[in-house]
Parts: C-alpha cells; sequence; structure tokens
C-alpha cells in the first residue's frame, strides 16, 4: 500500500512537503514497512478512512488508530497513512470527474500542514490529522484562495437561517468555507474569484448535492477586530461578506495567536506588533480582552 521508496520523493514533491523533510521521511519508511504490526495498523487506518464515502458530513474518527502507532512514529505515522490512501483518493476524484489540478492541490495542503508543524516544532509531522482527512475523502476542495467543505447544516446554525427565510432545515447540504495559511493575502477579489470557482466547481461535480449556504467559523469574523482594523482591510470587508448565525460565549484565545504567530504558546506580553493584525490581537489580550470563534453564513447558489 505504501509507494515504491523511489517513487515516494516524487509523489511527496507533489504533495508540497518541505524539501528539508523528504529524505527523512523516504529513510522512516523502512521503518514503517519493515513492521508487520505498523503496516496492519496502516492498512486499518486506510479503510476506516474511505468508510462510508457517500454519507455527506461523515467524517471518520481516526484518533484511536493513529494513537496506536509506535512512539517514535507520532508525528509521521499519520503522513504514511495519507501516502497509502492517496491513489484510493486521486481514483474518487476521477469518478467525479474532478479535474487533475484541481486534486493538486487540494491534496498539497498535507505538505503546508507539515510546514506549519515545523514552524511551530522544528521537526517533520503531522498533527492535524483529523483535518487533513477531510482532504482525502474527497470531501473538501482548495478551489482559489479558499478551501470549501461538502457539510451539512448543524442545529445550531439552521434557526438563523431559517429566521432569514431560507429552506435550510438541519442536516440540509451546506458548505463550510476555510481560509488556508500560507496562501497569499485574504483580499476581496481572490474571495470573489474562490466563490466563482465554488459555484461552477460544485454544480459540475456534486449536483445532488444543492448546498443552501455557505458557513464559516474563524476567530477572523470576530467582529472586535472592527475597533482594530480599518474599514477597508481584507479582513473586515471578509467579514461583510457573512451574516452572523450565532455566537460564542467561551473565549478561544489561541486561535488567533496560533494562527498569526505560529504557535499557541507564545506568552502574551511578548507577542510582536509588526503588523496591523498582530497588533490587534496581541494588544486586545493585553488589555484584558478575548477573542472568540465568529460564527457567519451567506446564501449559495451554484451556477
Amino acid at each position: 500500500m505504501l509507494p515504491d521508496a523511489d517513487d515516494l520523493p516524487d509523489l511527496l514533491l507533489d504533495l508540497a512537503v518541505p524539501h528539508e523533510d523528504i529524505n527523512d521521511l523516504i529513510a522512516l519508511r523502512a521503518r514503517v514497512a519493515g513492521d508487520p504490526g505498523t503496516m496492519r495498523l496502516l492498512e486499518a487506518c486506510v479503510e476506516e478512512l474511505f468508510r462510508g464515502l457517500d454519507e455527506l458530513g461523515r467524517t471518520p474518527e481516526l484518533g484511536e488508530l493513529f494513537d496506536a502507532a509506535p512512539a517514535e512514529l507520532t508525528d509521521t505515522f499519520p503522513l504514511y497513512v495519507f501516502l497509502a490512501a492517496h491513489p484510493h483518493t486521486l481514483a474518487h476524484h476521477r469518478e467525479r470527474g474532478i479535474p487533475a489540478d484541481v486534486s493538486r492541490r487540494t491534496l498539497a495542503d498535507l505538505g503546508r500542514h507539515i510546514a506549519v508543524h515545523r514552524r511551530r516544532h522544528g521537526r517533520a509531522g503531522v498533527r492535524s490529522r483529523r483535518w487533513l482527512v477531510r482532504h482525502f475523502r474527497g470531501e473538501l476542495y482548495q478551489l482559489g484562495r479558499l478551501q470549501f467543505e461538502r457539510s451539512r447544516i448543524g442545529r445550531r446554525t439552521a434557526p438563523a437561517l431559517a429566521a432569514a427565510g431560507l429552506d435550510a432545515a438541519p442536516g440540509e447540504p451546506c458548505l463550510t468555507l476555510h481560509i488556508p495559511d500560507y496562501h497569499g493575502r485574504l483580499t476581496p477579489s481572490a474571495c470573489d474569484r474562490s466563490l466563482a470557482l465554488a459555484r461552477e466547481f460544485f454544480a459540475l461535480h456534486f449536483p445532488e448535492e444543492h448546498p443552501r449556504a455557505v458557513l464559516c467559523h474563524s476567530w477572523l469574523l470576530d467582529p472586535q477586530l472592527r475597533s482594530y482594523l480599518p474599514a477597508d482591510s481584507n479582513i473586515v470587508r471578509f467579514q461583510d461578506r457573512f451574516r452572523i448565525a450565532r455566537e460564542d460565549i467561551e473565549p478561544a484565545d489561541t486561535e488567533p495567536v496560533q494562527f498569526v504567530f505560529g504557535t499557541p504558546d507564545l506568552p502574551v506580553a511578548e507577542l510582536p506588533r509588526r503588523t496591523s493584525v498582530e497588533r490587534a490581537v496581541g494588544d486586545h489580550l493585553r488589555s484584558g480582552g478575548h477573542w472568540y470563534i465568529g460564527h457567519g453564513w451567506f446564501p449559495f447558489q451554484t451556477g
């Protein structure tokens, strides 16, 4: 199930794995492939990853299986699961008629997360394990600047959509929008382009689903950011696209610290102030404030 050692470098490069990690990951492949117990576990993970593939909104939980890997593979075992799943993912994409360039850019998120791991921990690894399952199951796609996940409307969100006159009961299809880092500025034009691509993409490749709305759950939708950023900033203009679905009352201070500064563990007093967003995040926390996950939505029409 694992790619041959001679084929592995090209596949890792296709998946945007950082060059400095490739030799170590190729060498570690022998440790994975050479242990029958680890290979059985890998095969079980791949089987579970693709279980119920046609059940929208059923992302399998592989946490216990991933955690059963040998201790020395804690950070890297999920990578080899995704490498083994890769040809099955591409076959599923081809069945849906998904273009090769969309497949490539979507699955290259694996390399991005390895880069994020190295930035935070100084070594290769994948900690965003459940998140990347979505990519390899065909639930999430990179379309321009943004990512779109095939999802279902939840019970806490449905009342806001219904109050706005949208025919969107709990369990109805929707899209969840995600904003990957290491992907350039969040400009209005880039977002417009992504949404245009999404309307065409889902109408063509998932015509049976008819998503009612686009949802987003992110600290970038915390309305407090408007107090720190100019009205024409990319973040504020991004917020302007959304209607409020619901409000959180539990602080999520580590979210902006993690995404803006690269790690959630930096002392608040030491957070840099180099950019307007860094100043906003740090100054708000230093003044005793908290950040919250915002929940927004807007109607979606395929075409």
